[in-house]
């Protein structure tokens, strides 16, 4: 059986808590779209693999209090429902597969002129997976956090089986695996334009 890791995030808080520390413009050059290297190292294996975002909006305040609220009062399940009755706000693919839709994106501006990214959704269930009523199945949501320094390359994670929790202002993620995916190499096509 896989062990499950907890780590707590304050990038994920910004889906919950409107924080001083992460006020900012969101930029309104959309689409935009990001290339990164996907490295997975696990009991199952390791490699890497490039994987595609294409972000075609970012989440509005109003829908991020929603979430926020939902969260908060009815708990991660409604959280869920939530996200997959959400407007796409962009697709996360690989090369080789379809592109799957992407729920929540905000950004936000660092004061050393880079950013920080953290898009979520609800992530697919396979046949198997529903059929056989894995543990997954209590690991619905996929995370990613994106941080770009001032000259544009960004590093991250890929969360991809996350439950999400809050306790107050503080906001868990618990990943059924052993680690989250390391998103390495992050560029985006705006920054080659």
């Amino acid at each position: 059986m896989r062990a499950v890791k907890r780590s707590r995030s304050v990038a994920i808080a910004v889906i919950v808590v409107v924080a001083a520390a992460w006020v900012g413009a969101q930029s309104r050059d959309l689409p935009e779209e990001f290339s990164a290297v996907a490295i997975a190292n696990d009991e199952f294996g390791s490699g890497a693999e490039r994987v595609l975002i294409r972000v075609t909006r970012w989440s509005t305040g109003a829908e991020r209090e929603r979430l926020v609220e939902t969260l908060r009062t009815k708990g991660s399940r409604a959280l869920l429902d939530e996200l997959s009755d959400a407007r796409s706000v962009g697709t996360i693919r690989t090369p080789d597969t379809l592109a799957y839709d992407l729920r929540y994106a905000h950004e936000t501006r660092t004061p050393d002129g880079g950013r920080q990214i953290v898009l979520a959704t609800d992530r697919p269930i396979g046949f198997w997976e529903a059929a056989s009523n894995a543990r997954t199945l209590d690991y619905p949501f996929a995370v990613i956090q994106m941080q770009f320094g001032p000259e544009g390359v960004g590093k991250g994670t890929l969360s991809y089986a996350t439950k999400i929790r809050a306790y107050g202002n503080i906001i868990e993620l618990e990943n059924f695996s052993i680690s989250p995916i390391l998103l390495r190499d992050i560029r985006s096509t705006r920054d080659h334009e």
